[in-house]
């Protein structure tokens, strides 16, 4: 375990919470009231139907379930025990069938049959819990077919993400628990895009995710200086896979 690009107190975070995962009312409100902005966003742009996808950090299910619904044939990983029981769980009461496993991307990697098969792999708001998020992008690359699409999101490292995504989310609106980010953990888009180019991939498109306090909703736009969004893709061999 020493070895792994694991940090175990961000795993203990959701270790701790995640009974409430599919609760839309509990401290993963949020993850509920993005995730139909981030399907629409990964089948746009590589549509799910007889796909198979990777869902790196899959945590309890959320967007690996709307992704199988969507028709996609998914695998799921995290290194959290308790969210892979509840996704477990909330995967045999909605009928929905997903492949879900307790291991790293860079393991999985290793396995031929996981190895360069995915038409699709996501990796949404994991990077910023983990201590070498280039080596996360360099596997969840390896998986992915010639052709193949990567959607990774995360928050930026400015003034006003600390300011929105830490002290507003965390201790003004109460929308996550106190504690669920550090600040230096924050990725710039630069950054990430030096992350993408180093494993091989093209950086496609580049969108922020907004929140009004107010109306309490989510948008998909060019505003990246807190939440956003990066679509990459492998192009060895580009093909059309709509």
């Amino acid at each position: 375990m020493s070895n792994q690009n694991v940090d175990h107190n961000e795993i203990a975070k959701f270790e701790a919470l995640a009974s409430r995962w599919w609760d839309p009312t509990s401290e993963f409100r949020p993850l509920h009231d993005i995730n139909p902005l981030r399907l629409n966003y990964i089948d746009e742009r590589a549509p799910l139907a007889g796909k198979r996808a990777l869902d790196v950090g899959c945590g309890g299910g959320l967007l690996s379930e709307g992704m199988a619904q969507r028709g996609a044939h998914i695998t799921g990983i995290d290194m959290g025990e308790a969210p892979l029981a509840v996704a477990r769980l909330h995967g045999m009461e909605s009928g929905i069938k997903v492949d879900y496993r307790q291991i790293t991307v860079e393991e999985l990697a290793k396995e031929p049959d996981h190895a360069g098969q995915y038409d699709v792999v996501t990796c949404l708001e994991v990077l910023e819990h983990v201590p070498d998020p280039s080596s996360v992008i360099k596997a969840c690359a390896a998986m992915l077919k010639p052709g193949g699409h990567l959607f990774v999101s995360t928050i930026n490292r400015n003034p006003k993400s600390f300011l929105f995504a830490i002290v507003g989310a965390e201790y003004v609106l109460r929308l996550l628990p106190r504690g669920t980010h550090e600040w230096r953990k924050f990725i710039r888009p630069s950054e990430m895009s030096d992350h993408l180019r180093h494993a091989g991939l093209d950086i496609r498109e580049l969108t922020g995710m907004t929140y009004n306090p107010i109306t309490k909703v989510y948008r998909l736009g060019r505003d990246v200086d807190v939440n956003y969004m990066m679509h990459a893709m492998d192009t060895r061999e580009e093909t059309d896979l709509s």
